[in-house]
């Protein structure tokens, strides 16, 4: 028998939690059957009714409420907000602090646009805020301090899109997230080959007709580059269609037969995979140069994931847990152990118009991955004026925007939304 891990000797902590019914929190609600120091104190959901039921679904008891404004602060210890909202969200990680309560931002849309100001209200407090482990952003950043500790340099950090390419051969059809679509040719293409970037390129080409990219990937990732000084390598980031055993190839140097233009780079790439093969389950990795050629040899034959030259090798983790993991940022707000770097504003994920848009134009959130009309999201650096892609949510235009311009925070108006965006 594996003895209980130590935490659950940890005095009581009292939680609440945020967006309660969606899909992270009935995973964190679920885990914390099996964390009895961790008490779901109260939960904030507008649909109580369906709330209720799925706590008597899990066995489960705690105090609901419809709206964050009926919370006792009092007996709560932390925070989880969960609702992907940015208006909600904000407010709510605002008034934890406010009363003494520490954060764990779930929502990284609330991080990409407050993120920077909650920290440092946290600081200031003696409070933490920290990205919810189970969401790939602290995951990469757990498995970015593991590798940086060591003292290996990495070259690129990132994370696989949220659902496989399978590609099967009998068939010759690619399927995404249930959509299949014809591509024979990709037969031809399971290996790298001797000319990587023009394999990548036909690739690409095949399964063009998938959406393998998304908001959510390039907000994520907004994230971890706020906190590490990465940066993406091109706005809308590479998006290789990749086999596992092939990252220590691509994320190389363009000189060395890779995609990079330079080092320390954040990127999101589309695994590639045949049936019956693991997957990378939306995971994170990271790029490192090796050094000692015979140390790398070595570990190659062990499994480990080597380019072809020796000169590159990919560490990785291929999983997110959702709320699963979150007990352990949960536990790290309250003891401040392993605490993850503050947010800088190093990276903004900004919107660009895909076509000329009129005044009156309105922007909402909408979908799974929490996509916005008519604007792509695109991380740039930081400039004056320059309106965050979640700041646009519920927003409409005063004035046009030309196609490929980016939306600014003068472009719109917030007035007519039913509830104030913060810094409004």
């Amino acid at each position: 028998m594996i003895h209980s891990h130590a935490a659950r000797g940890h005095e009581p902590v009292r939680i609440a939690l945020t967006g309660a019914n969606g899909g992270y929190g009935r995973t964190l609600l679920a885990q914390l059957r099996r964390t009895p120091e961790l008490i779901p104190a109260a939960l904030v959901e507008p649909d109580p009714a369906g709330m209720r039921r799925t706590l008597a679904e899990l066995g489960l008891e705690a105090a609901v409420v419809a709206d964050g404004a009926a919370l006792d602060w009092s007996g709560i210890d932390v925070l989880v907000e969960a609702t992907g909202q940015v208006g909600v969200g904000t407010a709510y990680a605002e008034a934890a602090l406010d009363h003494g309560v520490h954060v764990v931002m779930v929502s990284k849309e609330v991080d990409t646009v407050a993120g920077v100001d909650l920290a440092d209200k946290a600081a200031a407090a003696g409070l933490r805020y920290l990205p919810g482990d189970g969401d790939q952003p602290a995951n990469l950043l757990r498995l970015v301090d593991w590798v940086s500790a060591t003292g290996l340099e990495i070259v690129a950090i990132g994370k696989s899109g949220e659902y496989d390419l399978v590609f099967d051969p009998a068939t010759g059809t690619v399927t995404q997230a249930g959509v299949s679509i014809d591509a024979p040719g990709m037969a031809d293409l399971l290996d790298l080959g001797p000319e990587p970037r023009e394999t990548l390129s036909r690739r690409a080409a095949l399964v063009d007709g998938l959406k393998r990219s998304a908001a959510a990937d390039l907000c994520e990732m907004t994230v971890v580059a706020m906190r590490t000084g990465a940066v993406p390598d091109r706005e809308d980031l590479h998006y290789p269609v990749a086999r596992i055993a092939e990252l220590a190839d691509i994320y190389a140097a363009r000189e060395d037969g890779g995609i990079l233009g330079r080092d320390g780079v954040v990127d999101v790439f589309s695994a590639l995979r045949l049936p019956g093969e693991a997957s990378f389950a939306g995971g994170v990795f990271a790029v490192v140069r090796t050094g000692d050629p015979v140390t790398w040899e070595l570990l190659r034959g062990k499994g480990h994931v080597v380019s072809r030259d020796g000169r590159y090798a990919c560490f990785y983790w291929p999983y997110h847990a959702m709320g699963v993991e979150t007990p352990l940022t949960i536990h790290a707000a309250v003891s401040g152990a392993g605490v993850t770097p503050r947010p800088q504003p190093t990276t903004l994920l900004a919107a660009r118009a895909v076509t000329a848009l009129e005044p009156g134009t309105s922007f909402q959130v909408t979908g799974h991955h929490h996509e916005i009309n008519d604007v792509a999201p695109v991380m740039v650096a930081p400039e004056d004026g320059v309106a965050p892609y979640y700041r646009l949510g519920g927003a409409r235009l005063r004035r046009a925007v030309a196609a490929g311009g980016l939306v600014r925070l003068t472009d719109l108006e917030f007035g007519h939304q039913s509830r104030k965006e913060p810094g409004a």
